[in-house]
This record gives structure tokens, sequence and C-alpha cells, in this order.
């Protein structure tokens, strides 16, 4: 089973529909969405195509196939245009025999994280930096930004597959890349 993991698309429609494009290539049988959906922030600029509502409508096509945390720039009014939970401040999912612990990153984060077995994965956003490392046992991975990447790193996206996970450009180009043994 795959999970496509995306974070920060700050209601640009153009990298929304990147990222769903994306959903159905990799074959993914859920999105996992860190937080950051609809709106930009007042530290950010209007990202591409900026259209908050016409991501909600997008998203809300694939609501059954959608496990959501709250960012920092998301809000209560948030739920009330998506048809899925998104206030939640992390999200905890079994796979195989890993736990998969989801958040935003602006609470918990590589930093500050919360109590997880060796051999479990920490997945964030909020940074816009994709990681894939092994911090003491801890699989720590971000995705990047799907809208808004940082430092130089391309708009990215995440795959959870069997016993990797991947970090990929919209071009399907590599980014970073773990084993998760």
């Amino acid at each position: 089973m795959k999970i496509l993991l995306i974070s920060d698309i700050h209601g640009s429609l153009f990298y929304a529909e990147k990222a769903i494009e994306a959903f159905e290539k990799e074959n993914a049988r859920f999105i996992a969405i860190l937080g950051d959906e609809l709106y930009h922030g007042a530290r950010n600029p209007l990202p591409l195509e900026y259209n908050p509502k016409g991501v909600a409508e997008l998203l809300n096509g694939y609501s059954d196939k959608i496990i959501a945390v709250r960012g920092n720039c998301d809000s209560e009014v948030d739920e009330m245009v998506l048809d899925y939970p998104v206030m939640s401040t992390y999200s905890t999912i079994l796979y195989g025999t890993r736990r998969i612990f989801l958040t935003h990153g602006h609470i918990y984060n590589e930093n500050n994280l919360p109590s997880l077995s060796k051999g479990d994965v920490f997945v964030y956003g909020h940074t816009h930096i994709p990681k894939a490392e092994n911090i003491n046992g801890i699989y720590v991975i971000n995705p990047g930004s799907v809208a808004m990447p940082k430092e130089d790193n391309p708009n990215s996206y995440g795959v959870i597959c069997e016993d990797s996970i991947l970090i990929k450009d919209f071009e399907g180009n590599l980014i970073k890349n773990i084993r998760i043994l």
C-alpha cells in the first residue's frame, strides 16, 4: 500500500492539481496532508493560482482518501468547507508493524519529537524543506512543500511504500530516499 505525503499547499490550485496528478500516477491508496491546505499565511506571498475555494473543492473529491492534520495557517472555518477532519494537531496510523506519526511541524518537530519507538516514522511539513533521515532509530520525514519550497528545493511530495520513503519533484525525479528496515 502506498501513501502520498503532501504539505503546505497554501491555497495554490495549480499545485493542488499537481499533487492529485501525483496521487494518481503513484497509484497511492491514501493522501496524508500535513497541514496548511487553504491559506497562504501572513508571512508568505500569494502562491501560483491562489484559489482556496478551488483547492477545497478539488480535495473534497478525494475526501475518502485523505488523512489530514492542522497546520499553523489552518483554522476552524476550514473544516466548514472541507469534507474531512483537519483540526487535529496530529494523527497516528499503523503501517505494517510501524507507527506513523503525522503532524504539521509547528508543535511537534524533529527538535520536539513525541514518544515514538525505534523504527517508527515521524512525518511533518511546515519547514517547506525535504528531509529523510534516521535520527536515533526514528525515521524523520518531511516531503517539502507542494506549493512554496524553500532553500532552492523543488516543489515536492513524498510516497511511503513498503520498505522505503521517497521524496520526489513533480517531474518524478527522486530528491530523497530512505529505506525503512
